[in-house]
Formats: structure tokens, C-alpha cells, sequence
């Protein structure tokens, strides 16, 4: 019985083994594909787009690594939506919809925009991730990254800090 006893106990303990390296993959692989893992700061890196500043013109898109938040942006303006959010959102005059998830900056300012239908969700796979530490630049908009949410601001200096739980303008 002793040696069946022993037999068994190995047994658990591999298991366990097993199933700690299998959870530790997971996690490890998570983290890696921008799925939850702790994002570290990277150097800065900036994108920049020009070109027509008409509708039609170049246009830049990313996502925080979260993927709560994700932005547009060109010569124009920035627009940027969040999925989740913890703060009371906003009145906009007029609006019968939704309020507090898109936000705009543009020649006129900054805004919140009232959304006709469902609130955005997380943005997809598809959208480019702009790390935390990283910056976004189209004309005179400038967006940053950060743990703490997204900061966006024209050349004056202008514009929004945007996070799941706060928004704040600026300056």
C-alpha cells in the first residue's frame, strides 16, 4: 500500500506541475499577443501622416493595448471612442442618444459626440496598437499613450485626456 500510496502522490504532484506550466503559458502568450498582460512603456515612436486636408485625406488609426480606447486621426481632426467606461458621461445639447464614449477634437475644439445606437465595443485585432510611451501626429493633432489613457491635443494645445474611469479637458 505504501508504494501505491507514494505512486499516487507523485501522480498529484505532476499534475499539478502540468497544470502550472500549462496556466503560465497562457498567461505568457496572452500578454505577448496584447491580451491583458502588463504592458511595459516603450521608447517613443511616432507616426506621422500628411497630406490632403480634405475628407478624403490620410488618415491615421490605432488602439491603446487595451483596446478600450481607439483613435483616428488626420490633418482634420481626432476622433477618438471608448468602450468602457466608469465616469458619468456627459450631456450634449440635443442628443437623444448615447453620450460620453466618443470624444473629437478638431478646428472647433473639443467635443463629445452623441452616438445614435449601441456604444462602441473594444476595438478589433485589425486596428494598429499604439504601445503605452508612444505618440500618434497627423497636421497639428498629437496624440499620446499611457497606461492612464489617451492624451490628444492640438498645437495650441488643446484637446482631451480620455481614460476608462476620467476625462478631463485641456488644457
Amino acid at each position: 500500500m505504501t508504494t501505491q500510496r507514494a505512486v499516487r502522490t507523485w501522480m498529484a504532484v505532476d499534475a499539478v506541475l502540468v497544470l502550472t506550466l500549462v496556466v503560465l503559458l497562457a498567461v505568457r502568450l496572452s500578454g505577448d499577443a496584447g491580451g491583458g498582460g502588463a504592458a511595459q512603456p516603450s521608447a517613443t515612436t511616432t507616426v506621422q501622416v500628411s497630406g490632403p486636408t480634405t475628407p478624403e485625406g490620410d488618415r491615421a488609426a490605432f488602439k491603446l493595448p487595451s483596446g478600450n480606447i481607439a483613435c483616428t486621426m488626420s490633418a482634420r481632426g481626432v476622433t477618438c471612442t471608448i468602450a468602457s467606461i466608469t465616469y458619468d458621461p456627459p450631456a450634449v445639447a440635443g442628443c437623444s442618444g448615447t453620450t460620453g464614449h466618443v470624444v473629437v477634437l478638431n478646428a472647433d475644439g473639443f467635443a463629445f459626440d452623441c452616438v445614435d445606437g449601441p456604444a462602441p465595443t473594444v476595438a478589433g485585432g485589425d486596428v494598429p496598437t499604439l504601445e503605452y510611451g508612444s505618440k500618434a501626429t497627423a497636421g497639428d493633432f498629437t496624440c499620446v499613450s499611457a497606461t492612464n489613457g489617451v492624451r490628444c491635443t492640438d498645437a495650441d494645445g488643446v484637446g482631451f485626456q480620455l481614460a476608462r474611469a476620467a476625462w478631463r479637458e485641456l488644457p
